[in-house]
């Protein structure tokens, strides 16, 4: 009798096992790169560079790619109908988060660049929008509590 018990409750626990490691999948750590089409990439990374602060992509694996501080990241997909991302053509929109909200959008004004502020502040913080210079749709966030 007990080693029917026995047997069984081996049997048992293998199958508790089997489950588990089929419920543990492997999944995505992160978002490694941001890719899309310009008319003019150069241009377009020179002024994300300079007014964004991302780095160009390195030409070389000498040198290490654009580091952005640990934080959340919204993954939202939208309906093909969204009107969220501004013209009917456009396809993704970035967020990118920011310390200093005022501060950021006075330096790109400054600039000559023309940021919407969103004038309500959220539970998950505040935002303001803006186009590159191809018409992309960006939106800066800067977080609660920051």
């Amino acid at each position: 009798m007990n080693l029917k018990i026995g047997i069984t409750a081996s049997a048992i626990l293998f199958c508790l096992s089997v489950s588990v490691a089929s419920l543990a999948k492997e999944q995505v750590t992160g978002i490694g790169g941001f890719f899309f089409k310009a008319e003019n990439p150069q241009m377009l990374a020179t002024w994300y560079e300079e007014h964004l602060g991302v780095d160009q992509t390195p030409r070389t694996y000498e040198v290490q790619p654009w580091q952005q501080e640990a934080g959340s990241t919204v993954f939202g997909i939208f309906s093909q109908n969204t009107e969220y991302f501004g013209e009917p053509e456009q396809s993704w929109m970035i967020n990118f988060r920011v310390d200093d909200l005022n501060a950021i959008v006075a330096q790109l004004r400054e600039a000559g660049i023309e940021v919407v502020v969103d004038p309500k502040t959220y539970p998950n913080g505040r935002f303001a929008r803006l186009e590159d210079p191809e018409g992309n749709p960006i939106q800066l966030w800067q977080p609660m509590g920051e």
